[in-house]
């Protein structure tokens, strides 16, 4: 049972008219519906989830402020998930909870397939000639996505584009002006028009990408749909070192904890980073070794207009 000793914070009248917040109205539309759709009273969603038919009188009602903790007990008695809850797309029309049930018991191979079929089906890139001339590179800062990309760009005869100057070309102020002045929503905005742009204009190319682009998933899955991606891994070390070397200290100022902040970055988005089509690792080998292998990895699947020379 939940702990209800505090009283609910209940608006007068003209507030519950006007000033009611969006997202709790829509919050208690969907569990009104749901509990419609389960052929549930109130009464009996009440005592099936251990929530008081006056709190949830409140929920359904868009007032007062349910904790998730209510939250959950009431998606435990109406047999739903907290994102079918909260109205997550996904769960928006019975079709896409036919495909969500469908979906989510697969491994992450099975739905990779499932993924690139759909984008094949949507005609979002697939195995297009121009998408096999843009090569993307992927990974944390550091990793030596502009150093082996221009290259890699060289040897193939390509343009070498450094998205991050895109994005400063479209904006017209730099990233950190952007992410300053403007918070990171708009530099995430900002980063999918520059990409699709770039994407425009360059039918091949080298890309070095920004590191965080795979946190964005409706960008990560144009980069993937449109361009072969190499993820450049390294180890955290070789990271930190990296960016220093180029004179940036700021992973270290005032923060003894930068590498472990570091290490949890990489931790966060390595499942991201993988589902690039090659993985090519440059710490533990000389520059020329590691540009070598990648050279190898990628003119395996490009027309590069540059032939290969004798080594």
């Amino acid at each position: 049972m939940i702990d209800e000793t505090e009283p609910l914070v209940v608006r007068d009248r003209s507030d519950l008219d006007t000033g009611r917040n969006p997202f709790l109205i829509t919050l208690g539309e969907h569990v009104r519906a749901l509990r419609a759709r389960r052929g549930l009273t109130r009464k009996a969603t009440a005592l099936a989830s251990g929530v008081s038919e006056r709190h949830l009188a409140n929920l359904e009602s868009g007032v007062g402020n349910a904790s998730i903790l209510v939250l959950l007990q009431v998606t435990q008695a109406l047999q739903c998930t907290l994102a079918e809850l909260i109205g997550d797309v996904t769960t928006s029309s019975p079709e896409w909870l036919l495909i969500r049930e469908l979906l989510e018991t697969k491994d992450e191979a099975t739905l990779r397939k499932v993924r690139l079929a759909i984008g094949e089906m949507l005609g979002t890139g697939g195995q297009s000639p121009q998408r096999s001339s843009r090569i993307a590179l992927i990974g944390l800062r550091g990793a030596g996505k502009s150093t082996l990309g221009r290259l890699l760009a060289n040897d193939l005869g390509f343009p070498f584009i450094e998205l991050s100057r895109e994005i400063e070309k479209f904006a017209g102020c730099s990233v950190a002006e952007i992410q300053s002045l403007y918070g990171m929503n708009a530099y995430r905005r900002y980063e999918r028009r520059a990409l699709e742009e770039t994407l425009q204009i360059y039918s091949e190319g080298v890309f070095a990408t920004p590191g965080g682009l795979v946190s964005e998933p409706s960008t990560f899955n144009l980069l993937l749909s449109y361009c072969t991606t190499v993820w450049l891994q390294a180890s955290p070390e070789d990271h930190m070192k990296r960016v220093i070397a180029q004179g940036d200290l700021r992973p270290m100022s005032a923060n003894p904890e930068a590498m472990q902040d570091l290490k949890d970055i990489l931790a966060g988005r390595q499942a991201f980073y993988s589902k690039a089509e090659f993985h090519v690792n440059t710490s533990g080998q000389p520059l020329d070794q590691t540009f070598q292998i990648l050279r190898r990895t990628v003119r395996a699947v490009v027309n590069p207009r540059v032939p290969a020379s004798v080594e």
